[in-house]
C-alpha cells in the first residue's frame, strides 16, 4: 500500500475508534470503568502507535518530523484525558487537559501578563546579554592564548553555581522586579556560549587556516571569513540550549521573590493555593514557549549554516 495511503488508514481508524472509547461512560467518568472499556482503550493504543508510525515513516521534507510529533502529542492528550477521567484522579494530584485548557482560556489575561513579565522581559533580556558576553570573551579568549589560563577557569564556575543559591542573592542585589531574574540567566547562559564558541573557532581545519595565512590575512579577516562560518553550528547549538535554561533559569529565580507576575510566581502561588489547572497552565504556557523558541532557532540554523555537512543532513 501507498505510505500516505497507508497513514490516513491507519489514523483514520484510530481516530474513529478513540471517538468510539467516549461512548462509554467510564470515559466521562459517569460511571466505574468495564473489562470491555479497557479492551477498547487497549485496540486505540494499538492503533494509535501505528498511526504515529505510519505517519513517521512518510517520505518528504522536515515538515513529516514535526507532523509526527503533532500526532504523538495529540494521542498524549488523549490518553491523559482518558486515563485521568476513568480513573478519577483528584484534580489537585493531576487535572486533566480540559482542565487545563479551560483555566487557560479562564486567565488568559493573567497568563499573558506573566508571560511577557517572564519571557519577553527576564528570558529574552537574559538569554542575549549571557550568550553576547559568552561570545565576546570566547573571541578575546581564542584571540589572546594566555586568557585561558586565567579566565577560563574563572568562567568555569558561572556553571557549578547552584541557581537555588544564587537566585535569593541576584533578587537583594537586582530587587524583585525582572531584572534580578535576568541577571541570574546571563550566569546560566554564559559558559554553554563559551565552551560553545571556542570548541567551533576550532573546528576549521588546518589546511584553510595555512591558506588563510599564505594570503596573509589577518586574524579578523581569518575569524569573519572562515573561523566563524565554520563555528556557526557550534553557536547555534549553544543558543538552542540556552534558550531552555534561560527559561528555566528565570522560572526558578521567580520562586525567590518577585513581583505579582511571572509564570515561576503564578506557578507557587497557585500551587500554595491547591489551584493545579492554573499551575499546568502556566507550565504549559513555558513549555510551548520553549519549543518554539527552539523550532525558530533550528529554522535560522538551516538559513544561517544551510552548506554545512551537520545542517544538510539534518
Amino acid at each position: 500500500m501507498n505510505p500516505t495511503r497507508a497513514a490516513l488508514a491507519w489514523s483514520l481508524a484510530a481516530a474513529l475508534c478513540a471517538a468510539a472509547v467516549f461512548l462509554f461512560p467510564a470515559a466521562r467518568g459517569e460511571a466505574p470503568p468495564i473489562t470491555l472499556f479497557w479492551l477498547a482503550t487497549a485496540a486505540v493504543a494499538v492503533l494509535a502507535m501505528l498511526s504515529v508510525r505510519a505517519v513517521a515513516a512518510l517520505d518528504g521534507s522536515r515538515w513529516i518530523g514535526l507532523l509526527t510529533a503533532a500526532v504523538f502529542g495529540l494521542w498524549v492528550l488523549y490518553f491523559w484525558q482518558l486515563l485521568v477521567t476513568a480513573f478519577e484522579v483528584p484534580r489537585v494530584l493531576l487535572p486533566s487537559p480540559a482542565f487545563i485548557y479551560a483555566a487557560t482560556v479562564d486567565h488568559a489575561g493573567t497568563l499573558w501578563k506573566d508571560f511577557l513579565q517572564t519571557v519577553m522581559k527576564a528570558v529574552l533580556v537574559g538569554w542575549l546579554v549571557g550568550c553576547a558576553l559568552g561570545f565576546a570573551v570566547a573571541v578575546a579568549i581564542d584571540r589572546l592564548p594566555f586568557l585561558q589560563r586565567g579566565l577560563l577557569p574563572v568562567a568555569s564556575l558561572t556553571s557549578a553555581i547552584p541557581l537555588v543559591g544564587v537566585a535569593p542573592i541576584a533578587v537583594m542585589v537586582f530587587g524583585f522586579d525582572w531584572t534580578s531574574k535576568a541577571a541570574v540567566v546571563v550566569l546560566m547562559t554564559f559558559f554553554p556560549m563559551l565552551v560553545s564558541t571556542l570548541a567551533g573557532l576550532q573546528a576549521a581545519g588546518k589546511l584553510e587556516r595555512e591558506l588563510m595565512h599564505s594570503y596573509a590575512a589577518s586574524y579578523s579577516r581569518t575569524l569573519l571569513a572562515l573561523r566563524l562560518p565554520a563555528a556557526l553550528p557550534f553557536i547555534f547549538g549553544a543558543l538552542k540550549v540556552n534558550a531552555t535554561l534561560a527559561l528555566i533559569g528565570a522560572i526558578v529565580a521567580e520562586f525567590f521573590g518577585s513581583t505579582t507576575q511571572g509564570l515561576g510566581f503564578r506557578i507557587s502561588t497557585e500551587a500554595a493555593r491547591m489551584n493545579m489547572p492554573l499551575v499546568w497552565s502556566a507550565i504549559a504556557v513555558a513549555a510551548v514557549t520553549g519549543s518554539l523558541a527552539y523550532a525558530l532557532l533550528v529554522q535560522l540554523e538551516r538559513r544561517a549554516a544551510f552548506w554545512h555537512p551537520s545542517v544538510r543532513e539534518g
